[in-house]
């Protein structure tokens, strides 16, 4: 009886013994495993990049856009604060060209006015006929231009294409400047301030109150 309960006994605590070994090498496989997936995975998204979707002042090893867009050195990073600066300006100047550009149409417009009103009046001196509506200068002044009071003007199909490929130019580089804000990164976000300002300085400097 007691060699029996001597082996009862020692059974059930080799088995139990044994049990946990195994699990426990298992889990530390498993966990090994997992972490060096975890570690791969980290390493081949990243690329040694060093991003962060919280305000920081990184430098060396940041990456802005895409993996290419590796910062690596001092000068590197400098380079890119000047080009973040100078897009910003680009879009200051974009925002200039659209209205440059609208005004150029609108004063196209008047001229053409004047001139169909030139022609008008000397029809009458020559005595040759001519109708006395409106609607006939507005022909001679071309398609969408208004011939009486302030000149209104509406575009043809190429000027609008011309007024849509600013815009969208505007609307892209807007759209960069705004993916490289998301970066969180304030030596990137003051260039962009900066450039906002030198920008608006240089190229918003205009007559106020001018049609």
């Amino acid at each position: 009886m007691d060699h029996g309960t001597m082996n009862h006994d020692s059974m059930p605590m080799t088995m139990n013994m044994g049990a946990p070994t195994a699990t426990g090498m298992t889990g530390t496989s498993s966990a090994a495993s997992m972490g060096s997936m975890g570690g791969m995975d980290h390493g081949g998204m990243g690329g040694g990049c060093k991003i962060s979707m919280l305000w920081n002042w990184n430098t060396i090893d940041s990456c802005f856009i895409s993996s290419s867009w590796h910062v690596t050195s001092s000068g590197m990073f400098a380079g890119t604060c000047v080009g973040v600066l100078l897009l910003a300006m680009a879009l200051e100047l974009l925002r200039r060209a659209v209205k440059e550009y609208d005004r150029f149409l609108v004063r196209q417009c008047g001229a053409q006015t004047a001139a169909a009103g030139v022609v008008h009046v000397a029809q009458q001196r020559g005595g040759k006929p001519s109708s006395s509506s409106g609607s006939s200068r507005v022909a001679e002044a071309g398609p969408g231009c208004a011939a009486a009071g302030p000149p209104r003007f509406r575009p043809n199909a190429l000027q609008q294409a011309v007024r849509a490929l600013l815009h969208t130019m505007q609307f892209a580089v807007a759209y960069f400047v705004m993916l490289l804000a998301m970066y969180y990164n304030g030596y990137i976000i003051i260039c962009i301030f900066i450039g906002a300002f030198v920008g608006a300085f240089i190229f918003q400097w205009e007559t106020l109150g001018a049609k």
